[in-house]
């Protein structure tokens, strides 16, 4: 493994005029925007049929392989491609594909390793949530893949290829609905949301020309194994606090309950798949801000997730005026339940938005104790003010257990990337490894 300073990386010391790297900078968040839109209206529009098809208990079911997803994604993430966009955005593009190669390939291997845990798992546990998580199982090395050729694009400052790779699943997502719809069961929506995900993970090889390399997967989690592991572990804390939250609301108030969080959460949809893949856009973005003009990158940082917390603000108080008939229309006998989570939801999401711009910070920064800190206190709240809540007033109760935590957690991140930032401008750090 080599490592390279900034100006033997980028060969030309002349920084590119104020003008052109704004336009740049705001034509890559355009299309991370685009991106992230795409993804938000495919994950509302399958959570919103989902929903009206198979009723609030079914629709729980379905929640619960939607979140153990979840986890299993953060999985990849932190050990395939947060490294990849930490040290692999803007770099010459041999380097990039050959990390990409090796990247997506683990990616693939997480998807097939953990893919065949969930099978075994679902055949073993039988019943109503049996076959949705066997059906999880088959379709999750196309998953990962998908999601893994998209961070590849964002560290490359390609993000147009992600956003038609959405777009690209997005549309092959419509035909396998509408056949899962006829069956009308749990599993056949999972296997119909994987399927489509496949096709898209099939058009990034397309679209990259690139052979994820399975068999290089050691090789990559031995080089960045300084990084990869610590976000392994903090980001499976995240999505494993909600996983948590999910069987404990589940086992405290009931399967419904998980429902009504959900249907809450989809109604809140566009922030919320913004943040569950913000770091597509944001830790490429500080990265750059980082070697170019490193004094700007608390600005940036704050711009960034107070844009986000305003954002959610103003959708959640758009929600509050959303008439009950119109509600209905949108998600069937699960609005009733969901109504009552929009205050609690919206303030925990704007929350959940302002920590990221710091968590972004801290990601560019290669400070992986302290993000990793963060995340590990947010998810211990996390856990504890949703089932805290739950036992002390139910489903609301949860709700606003998690709003308190979130609001809490972002604090947090604050105060470490502002310690992160002190301590590099008394000592900086003049390599950057890439490579």
């Amino acid at each position: 493994m080599t490592q390279m300073t900034t100006e033997e990386e980028n060969p030309q010391t002349t920084a590119p005029p104020a003008g052109s790297a704004r336009r740049a900078l705001v034509g890559r968040l355009s299309w991370g925007l685009a991106d992230q839109a795409a993804s938000s209206i495919s994950n509302f529009v399958v959570g919103i049929y989902v929903a009206r098809s198979l009723g609030l208990t079914a629709f729980g079911v379905f929640s619960l392989a939607w979140v153990t997803y979840g986890v299993v994604l953060n999985v990849s993430r932190g050990l395939a491609t947060d490294p990849l966009v930490v040290r692999f955005s803007g770099v010459s593009e041999a380097s990039w594909r050959g990390a990409v190669a090796r990247s997506s390939g683990t990616a693939l291997g997480v998807g097939a390793a953990i893919g065949a845990v969930c099978l075994v798992a679902g055949l073993a546990l039988g019943g109503r949530v049996g076959p949705a998580f066997a059906c999880l199982g088959v379709m999750l090395p196309g998953l990962l893949l998908q999601d893994a050729w998209r961070f590849s694009f964002f560290a490359a400052g390609t993000g147009r290829k992600a956003f038609v790779n959405d777009v690209v699943w997005g549309i092959a997502l419509v035909p396998a609905m509408v056949v899962a719809a006829r069956v009308g069961s749990v599993a056949a929506f999972v296997l119909a949301w994987g399927a489509s995900a496949a096709v898209a993970a099939g058009y990034g090889y397309l679209q990259s020309g690139i052979r994820p390399r399975v068999t290089e997967a050691r090789g990559w989690l031995r080089e960045q194994r300084d990084l990869g592991y610590r976000y392994l572990v903090e980001n499976v804390s995240l999505s494993g606090a909600s996983q948590l939250r999910a069987y404990g609301l589940g086992a405290i108030v009931g399967v419904g309950a998980v429902g009504a969080v959900r249907g809450a959460e989809l109604l809140m949809g566009p922030f919320l798949a913004v943040l569950m893949g913000l770091s597509l856009v944001t830790v490429p973005e500080a990265a750059r801000v980082l070697r170019q003009a490193p004094q700007r990158l608390g600005k940036f940082c704050l711009l960034l997730g107070g844009g986000q917390a305003a954002a959610a603000l103003f959708w959640g108080g758009a929600l509050l005026l959303m008439p009950d008939r119109l509600g209905e229309l949108v998600l069937g006998g699960v609005w009733h339940s969901a109504a009552q989570l929009i205050v609690p939801i919206t303030l925990g999401v704007a929350g959940a938005g302002l920590g990221t711009g710091a968590a972004a910070g801290l990601r560019a920064l290669g400070a992986a104790r302290r993000s990793l800190r963060c995340q590990l206190f947010a998810s211990a709240g996390y856990v504890s003010g949703g089932l805290g809540g739950a036992v002390a007033a139910g489903t609301v109760g949860s709700a606003w257990g998690v709003a308190a935590a979130t609001v809490s957690g972002s604090a947090v991140w604050w105060l470490q990337l502002r310690s992160a930032l002190r301590e590099r401008h008394h000592h900086p750090i003049p390599e950057v490894r890439t490579s």
